[in-house]
């Protein structure tokens, strides 16, 4: 059968270094290990600022959604700017096979390269249906299996450096934990370990006890929840570096994690099935994925439970009880019902400044994103919601100015909370009357 595409050949796999954007910092580090087990050479790239957003637009439309300038403007700018031979790499996207225009990410690649004189370049499809197919280019059982596990890990790891880093006396801790806990994960995924059963039950433990050992002040910060368009949420160059942006400001932020997308996406084919007359099979397949996840995702949470400094995220059979008051599941484009469900855990958490981050014309997340907000507020008066855009040509200075105004109106919030808590508290009289009772 004839192909329309470059194929990555087993000779390629020996000689060729793999390129692929970044859109998860930690996640993406303990990927790139597991590929590297396997013989493949991938390298995560770390370009960021204008060069690569022109770039994008220089070779992809305008008119095409951001995070497609974002992750093909990081491809094209790493084989352009010098740093690699572009006879020896392939370019490796991810490939959804949904309704969204990620679909097409990688026909809009290939349409580049060709403008670019450089269609020799192989283009390889990262996805789980079977959408393309390269003699050197396997993805194993055992590669889903540490992928997969990879995610509660990677998850962990965001949640708990997010939730102690603001609060660190040492600046740096929380990061080194981080940092040696890929290094040893990686290294037990060499010798197929920490994958299941007991052990991974202690990596778990291990890494709560490691960050609750890390020395902290405990002072009232501004609690800011991120949701949004899954590249924008998490890429710090999708959403100019939002997440330094907010430790500037002195905030403590948190971002659902990975793992309940994937569940999200697990249960939509049984949405399918009893809205939309979907498959039986895909259904049945789906259902064992979910039961694999809810799996992982109860030995996080029992974890957490040992650790009650530490917020935990709600299982995601919560969300879907949420999203029962807020927006059909049948809503489920993009990140359809996900997005408000994950607003409504937040604000319970006590993250009830809520930046939603949202590419612009990325109509099913605006849809369920800015659609939703009036009735969020109406369930949760005490909710700060801010919207941002993010656009090639968006300014950054007001986006941040933006997020400024909803952050002046939590640190007010946050003051008048505080001094209700003052007023009410009982006074030294008070307190020794109640001893002396």
């Amino acid at each position: 059968m004839s192909r329309d595409y470059v194929e990555f050949t087993k000779q390629m796999k020996k000689e060729y270094t793999i390129l692929a954007p970044d859109m998860l910092p930690i996640h993406m580090r303990l990927l790139s290990g597991i590929f590297a087990q396997y013989g493949y050479r991938l390298h995560i790239l770390k370009y960021t600022g204008k060069k690569v957003l022109d770039t994008g637009l220089k070779y992809v439309h305008n008119d095409m959604c951001y995070p497609a300038i974002c992750t093909l403007g990081q491809l094209l700018y790493a084989i352009t700017c010098g740093d690699y031979d572009p006879h020896r790499v392939a370019l490796m996207h991810f490939q959804t096979g949904g309704g969204c225009r990620a679909s097409n990410y990688l026909k809009l690649l290939r349409k580049s390269l060709r403008s670019m004189g450089m269609d020799y370049v192989p283009v390889i499809s990262l996805n789980f249906k079977g959408l393309e197919r390269h003699s050197g280019f396997k993805i194993t059982p055992m590669m889903v299996l540490k992928g997969m596990v990879s995610l509660l890990y990677g998850d962990l790891l965001m949640l708990l450096k997010n939730q102690v880093e603001p609060y660190e006396i040492h600046k740096g801790d929380a990061q080194r934990v981080v940092d040696c806990w890929v290094d040893e994960l990686n290294r037990q995924f060499e010798r197929n370990r920490g994958l299941r059963g007991r052990r991974l039950q202690q990596n778990l433990d291990r890494i709560a006890r490691d960050f609750s050992m890390i020395e902290v002040v405990r002072e009232k910060k501004v609690k800011v929840g991120i949701v949004g368009e899954i590249y924008v949420k998490y890429a710090p160059l999708g959403n100019n570096g939002l997440e330094a942006f907010l430790r500037s400001e002195g905030c403590e932020y948190m971002v659902p994690g990975v793992l309940g997308f994937f569940q999200y996406s697990f249960s939509n084919p049984e949405t399918d099935r009893k809205l939309y007359g979907g498959g039986l099979l895909r259904a049945l397949f789906s259902r064992v994925c979910q039961r694999a996840l809810r799996g992982m995702e109860k030995k996080m949470l029992d974890t957490l439970g040992n650790y009650p400094q530490f917020v935990a995220p709600s299982p995601f059979s919560g969300l879907c009880k949420k999203t029962e008051v807020l927006v059909s599941r049948g809503v489920k484009m993009g990140e359809g019902w996900l997005l408000p469900a994950e607003m409504a855990e937040l604000i319970e958490l006590g993250y009830s400044n809520i930046i939603c981050a949202q590419p612009f014309g990325c109509l099913p997340n605006h849809i369920v994103g800015k659609g939703v907000v009036r009735h969020i507020r109406e369930l949760y008066p005490d909710a700060n919601i801010c919207q941002v855009d993010y656009d090639t040509g968006a300014s950054q200075v007001n986006q941040e100015n933006r997020i400024k105004l909803m952050l002046a109106v939590a640190r007010e919030n946050l003051e008048r909370e505080s001094a209700g808590r003052e007023d009410s508290a009982p006074q030294p009289e008070d307190m020794r009357r109640i001893v002396t009772v």
